[in-house]
């Protein structure tokens, strides 16, 4: 008995367990029904518990549904190269009439986008996230490719963009994602990017404006604006603008600006309580790369709350979001110093 119970082969008689000559199906659309091939019937209550039942979610990470050709649907696993006529998704069923569970935190610090996104089917979904070939704004692109979106990820390097696209490719062939070029400390490249998406008579559904530099040196775009406030603000400001016709005509669409809990350290009002302009872009002399990058910040948080304001009533909304702090990502790769501050200070920060 010790050693069927280690096999978990033991006789619980359980109210779930099927009775002989049972069999446990989904429909397309996740519903639970149950089929006795010895009276060959199938019903939709469970033969013991009486309870119907629906599968919580979406298809796991890889794993597709096809039909063959007598028209019974069947699951391949493109991870693990294998096909299965059980549905993967019977191991996480829930009541038809579930108990409202208590409340609790749901994400935390540890959570993948993968994990956020499990169980969305985004077919037909068109998104662009800026500067997407790495961290965030790579593993962001990545769930939404292989949750059926279509991708653009719009890079200053298009190397590393299509390097991206590659490894996405590789984890699922039929993912739809693709690389542009983009340069955000060049108001033409952003322009040219606009015109180029348009071009592609395509709806955008999600504009994430990821992109961003952190600890740069001082040093003037080709528009003659402090790298920083153009890099991280002014060119996805320009970007939004230049897209805003195509995301009204998409609603219900969304912009997310990708901002920081660093806003808060900074200002941008001289003494009188009026915008300063010279802050936004200022001199060699006046510049310091942490308060350069927190009032870019504070501009994403001020621009997005704006935007929401006026598109919000066109089916367009728009959300700024603080993605954690110490987190990995390699945006302090300007300069040595913030690489090493980051990961001495890793290990002590705590994930909400």
């Amino acid at each position: 008995m010790a050693a069927l119970k280690y096999a978990g082969l033991e006789d619980t008689d359980s109210e779930e367990e099927l009775p002989p000559g049972w069999e446990e199906r989904t429909t397309k659309d996740g519903w639970v029904y149950y089929a006795n091939h010895l009276e060959e019937k199938t019903q939709w209550e469970h033969p013991k518990s009486g309870k119907r039942k629906r599968v919580a979610g979406g298809l796991p990470y890889g794993w597709e549904q096809e039909t063959d050709e007598s028209g019974q649907v069947y699951f391949v696993d493109h991870i693990n190269k294998r096909t299965t006529y059980l549905d993967p998704r019977l191991a996480f069923t829930v009541e038809d009439n579930p108990v409202k569970p208590p409340t609790r935190q749901k994400y935390d610090g540890n959570s993948t986008a993968m994990e956020i996104l499990q169980g969305r089917d985004l077919s037909g979904k068109v998104v662009i996230i800026t500067g997407a070939n790495s961290g965030i704004g790579f593993e962001t692109a990545k769930s939404f490719a292989l949750h059926g979106a279509y991708v653009i990820l719009a890079c200053r390097n298009m190397s590393r963009g299509n390097d991206a696209v590659q490894r996405i490719l590789g984890e699922w062939h039929k993912a739809k994602v693709e690389a542009m070029t983009l340069d955000l400390a060049s108001l033409h490249s952003v322009q040219h990017f606009a015109e180029a998406f348009k071009s592609k008579n395509v709806p955008l559904h999600i504009l994430i404006c990821n992109a961003a530099t952190f600890g740069a040196p001082w040093c003037l775009t080709e528009d003659g604006l402090e790298s920083t406030f153009q890099v991280n603000h002014l060119g996805h400001f320009y970007l939004v603008q230049l897209l805003e016709d195509v995301l009204r005509r998409s609603s219900p669409a969304r912009v997310v600006m990708v901002s920081s809990e660093s806003h808060r350290f900074t200002e941008i009002k001289d003494s009188s309580g009026k915008l300063d302009f010279s802050l936004l872009s200022p001199s060699k002399k006046e510049y310091w790369a942490m308060l350069a990058y927190n009032r870019s910040k504070l501009c994403n948080i001020l621009f997005s709350n704006e935007l929401n304001r006026r598109l919000s009533p066109h089916g367009v909304t728009s959300n700024s979001v603080h993605p954690g702090n110490m987190i990995y990502s390699s945006i302090h790769r300007s300069w040595w110093v913030y690489t090493l501050l980051f990961t001495l200070a890793r290990p002590f920060t705590k994930s909400m």
